[in-house]
């Protein structure tokens, strides 16, 4: 199209424009449901998926753009453990989006014959994660599940046979009334506005904001100089000791990925999570300056950046049960298990992580009560926010867990909604039956 044209068009276009006058408010709408998530990310979403399979009419609400949370927009794009001891112990909708997300994707699973000794990370599956949210994105809807982007709760009321939780999202006011209520979260955030108690530690584990750098050849590089550097600018405060955990040389064998903390991180309100965020793009940009001063880095590149960081820790619900670190590190068998959780105990203090493992042969259970807070009704969570103390929340908190128990609270709040009950009078026989029935692994009963 000729200049003359095109700034014709224009003018044509825009004597066409409508002036819309200023927009009122938006009108608060009201919608029922059998089944409403709180919280798209690693539990929700399975929860969700589970819930509209089983025939139940399901709403899932998600403040960000995307699904997935951890796995996708944190970036933890490696998620497991789905194996322990030479055998699968963690499978259903979780380990079929997965497995899905390789195969799509032209990867290959790991060989989970192989033992990992204390190298577990060995049997994390690498995946692509806005591939994982696409796939997750349409299992969803082919289960009939309504998605909701952008949207929050306000408040959260009991009724008389469930809850009415009030949402607010871009030029939207809704008013769900639901049977069922999930809170996926990880803050228990949907707990605390009804009313219900919550705990947190005083010193919460810090977050990370995961990026990979490249562009470097490291055996060019003089480590043991590079290391005297560092070492330097963490005394004078060019960089802060949690700007890059371990040695220089660990860091950059990794490319930097998930080697920093951030301190006090905590997403339970958005003035927290922004200054969490913030953080942790500071001290990615403190990394980047002391790098670029070394003529091996002058070349050196940003490969990937998470638009958010990563949280380890907020709060938790008081449930019906609490899981411990004896009942983790022990296996033990509760009995009303609902699905099993694999990982070290994963604590992350400022100065770095030491994972330990479990003895051969352990593998703990997550019971349902866990996930029930403690004398409520028509109300489940699933995810890190769970009923358990700290050191056992630093291992069930990884996403294969939280894959189990999403589909554990899915299945709970469709059977629920169907026999008009709470979740804790759900037989749990019917429940197990389920579980099986979608591909899920369900610990022995005791």
């Amino acid at each position: 199209m000729k200049r003359r044209t095109f700034i014709t068009s224009l003018g044509a276009a825009s004597a066409s424009s409508v002036i819309v006058a200023a927009e009122p408010p938006p009108t608060l709408r009201n919608v029922s449901t059998d089944v409403l998530v709180i919280g798209g990310g690693t539990a929700g979403t399975i929860a969700a998926i589970q819930a509209g399979r089983l025939g139940a009419r399901t709403i899932l609400v998600e403040s960000g753009s995307q699904l997935g949370g951890t796995t996708t927009t944190a970036g933890v794009d490696f998620p497991g453990l789905f194996h322990a001891w030479g055998k699968q112990v963690i499978a259903g909708i979780g380990w079929e989006l997965v497995v899905d997300t390789v195969k799509l994707n032209s990867g290959d699973l790991p060989d989970f014959t192989k033992p990992t000794g204390r190298q577990h990370w060995r049997h994390q599956v690498r995946i692509c994660g806005n591939l994982y949210a696409a796939l997750a994105e349409e299992a969803c809807v082919k289960a009939g599940v309504q998605l909701r982007y952008y949207e929050s709760p306000l408040t959260v009321t009991p009724t008389g046979g469930g809850w009415r939780v009030r949402l607010a999202g871009k030029g939207t006011s809704v008013e769900v009334v639901t049977k069922q209520l999930i809170d996926c979260t990880g803050n228990a955030s949907v707990v605390g506005l009804a009313g219900i108690e919550r705990l947190r530690e005083k010193a919460r584990q810090p977050g990370t904001l995961i990026y990979r750098l490249g562009g470097y050849d490291i055996p060019s590089i003089d480590m043991n100089a590079l290391q005297a550097k560092l070492v330097a600018a963490r005394k004078s405060g060019a960089l802060k000791p949690t700007d890059i955990n371990g040695t220089i040389a660990g860091f950059l064998g990794k490319g930097g990925e998930s080697g920093n903390h951030i301190p006090g991180a905590d997403s339970s309100t958005s003035e927290t999570h922004t200054a969490t965020n913030l953080l942790g793009r500071e001290a990615l940009l403190r990394v980047l300056r002391f790098l670029k001063e070394e003529p091996a880095f002058a070349l050196m590149t940003i490969e990937r950046l998470q638009p958010e960081a990563g949280i380890r820790e907020t709060f938790r619900i008081i449930g019906e049960t609490t899981i411990t670190q004896e009942d983790y590190t022990s296996g033990r068998v509760f009995e009303d298990a609902v699905a099993h959780s694999f990982y070290p105990i994963d604590l992350h203090y400022e100065g770095g992580v030491t994972p330990k493992h479990l003895n051969e042969g352990i593998v703990p259970t997550i019971p349902l009560r866990a996930l029930i807070p403690k004398a409520s009704k028509n109300l489940l969570v699933a995810g890190r926010c769970l009923s358990s103390d700290q050191l056992a929340n630093s291992a069930l908190r990884v996403q294969a867990s939280c894959m189990a128990m999403g589909q554990a609270a899915g299945v709970t709040a469709a059977l629920a909604a169907k026999a008009g009950t709470t979740p804790s009078q759900v037989p749990l026989a019917d429940i197990r039956r389920e579980l099986t029935r979608h591909g899920a692994i369900v610990p022995p009963r005791v």
